[in-house]
């Protein structure tokens, strides 16, 4: 009869098919054999686990998990944990980030039955096989949507034969990182190649997700990275870092709304947006 998957809260990528639920049960559910309780980030664990203990009173067997409780994923599955149209072809990255839970939860890189979907959210696609990621692309190609890439790519993992697959392919959105200092030097190299190629972030959105809010990091530090990201050829965003408890500071919270509306970093960049 099919899985009930229950999510804390709403994401862009939350499926919204009558199998998914937000928060407690309602009144009526769909027939099915189970409910899954799935926590994506830590800052939710007592939420997903209040939940777990909810969803209960449907006499359904009731299981909890997720990457917030580092629980390593299968064969991705489309439609079930993301709505249509992601897609995860690989997990797990063989960088060892001190920020990122992905290689602790994940271990290393896996690659994975390629499945039909046109945002792909894979952890580090460009670590892939040069014969995964050909397959990757030649799937995206046949797709009825056009493809974006918001999972982020590594700026320092991009060959050449990775920009002709992107400029063959004319994704409408692609994602970098600017993580740590040692990403700026990757990131104006793969900016060069892919402006060479034709992709340029007003006609294909090419952009990078900047961490800001580490421990350690300021303001003026944060902006700085913002502007050496557009001098790279890369349309900026603000990632705020969070700890395991989700706490961040009210005032980087400001920051990164400010450097999240393409609008608005637009005219912080006295650019067009994005």
């Amino acid at each position: 009869m099919g899985v009930l998957r229950v999510f804390p809260r709403r994401t862009a990528a939350t499926p919204t098919d009558d199998h998914a639920f937000i928060g407690n049960p309602p009144m009526f559910w769909p027939d099915a054999d189970e409910v899954r309780v799935s926590v994506a980030f830590t800052w939710d664990r007592a939420e997903g686990e209040r939940l777990a203990d909810a969803w209960t009173a449907t006499g359904l067997p009731v299981t909890l998990g997720g990457p917030a409780y580092d629980a390593p994923g299968g064969e991705f599955v489309p439609g079930r944990y993301l709505k249509p149209g992601y897609t995860i072809t690989s997990r797990g990255c063989p960088n060892h980030c001190w920020f990122c839970a992905v290689p602790r939860r994940e271990g290393g890189l896996r690659e994975l039955a390629i499945a039909d979907g046109w945002n792909v959210v894979d952890d580090n696609l460009l670590a892939c096989s040069e014969t995964h990621i050909r397959a990757v692309f030649a799937m995206l190609k046949g797709q009825a949507h056009r493809p974006e890439f918001t999972g982020g790519m590594e700026a320092a993992a991009l060959k050449p034969w990775h920009v002709d697959l992107l400029a063959d392919l004319k994704p409408g959105r692609m994602y970098f990182a600017y993580d740590t200092p040692d990403d700026l030097e990757p990131l104006r190299h793969a900016g060069a190649m892919l402006r060479g190629a034709g992709l340029r972030r007003e006609n294909h959105r090419v952009c990078a997700y900047v961490l800001i809010g580490y421990p350690g990091d300021t303001m003026d530090a944060a902006e700085a990275r913002m502007f050496e990201t557009w001098a790279a050829g890369f349309f900026p965003f603000a990632m705020l870092y969070r700890d395991e408890r989700g706490h961040v500071v009210k005032d980087w919270q400001w920051f990164q709304r400010a450097w999240t509306r393409s609008q608005i970093v637009a005219t912080k960049l006295k650019a067009p947006a994005c």
